[in-house]
C-alpha cells in the first residue's frame, strides 16, 4: 500500500511540474492579420518583430522592440511566458531577456525606437565596432531606458 501511495505522489509531482514548466516557443508571423499590440501597425518589417507568449497560451505581436518592452512593463510577471525578438544578424527569434542590444538614435526601426537585438553580446559588439557607433545594452538596461522619439 505504501508503495502505491509513493507512485501516486510521484506521478502528481511530475504532472504539476509539466503544467508549470511550459515550453514557450515563438510562432510565425501572419503578415495578413498580425498587428502590433501597442501601435496597431501591420508587421511589415518582420526582421524587427517581437512577440510575447503569454502564460495562458495567447500570443501578442509587436512591430518594434520598443513597443514590446513598453507593453511588458504593464503586464504582471506571471502573465508572461516568454518574450522573443528577432536577432539583427541572423533574423532568428531570440529570448528578450538573454539577448544583447545596441541603441543609436540613427538606427532605423519601424517605430523609430533605435534599438536592435542580437543573440550574443559578442555579435552586438561586432556590430558597434563595424558601424563605429552604438551603445551596448542588456535587457535590464531596457527597463529604465528613455525610448527613442517617444520620450
Amino acid at each position: 500500500m505504501k508503495k502505491r501511495w509513493l507512485v501516486v505522489l510521484f506521478a502528481a509531482v511530475l504532472l504539476l511540474q509539466a503544467c508549470s514548466n511550459k515550453d514557450y516557443k515563438p510562432r510565425g508571423i501572419v503578415s495578413e492579420t498580425d498587428v502590433c499590440k501597442v501601435c496597431n501597425m501591420s508587421i511589415v518589417h518582420e526582421e524587427y518583430a517581437g512577440q510575447i507568449a503569454l502564460s495562458n497560451g495567447d500570443y501578442e505581436m509587436f512591430d518594434d522592440l520598443g513597443c514590446l518592452i513598453e507593453y511588458m512593463k504593464n503586464l504582471n510577471k506571471g502573465d508572461i511566458g516568454k518574450a522573443f525578438i528577432k536577432d539583427e544578424g541572423e533574423k532568428n527569434w531570440v529570448d528578450v531577456k538573454t539577448a544583447s542590444y545596441v541603441y543609436d538614435k540613427d538606427i532605423w526601426t519601424p517605430m523609430s525606437y533605435g534599438v536592435i537585438a542580437f543573440e550574443s553580446k559578442d555579435s552586438a559588439q561586432q556590430y558597434i565596432d563595424k558601424e563605429g557607433t552604438g551603445q551596448l545594452m542588456s535587457y535590464s538596461d531596457l527597463d529604465a531606458f528613455k525610448w527613442g522619439v517617444h520620450h
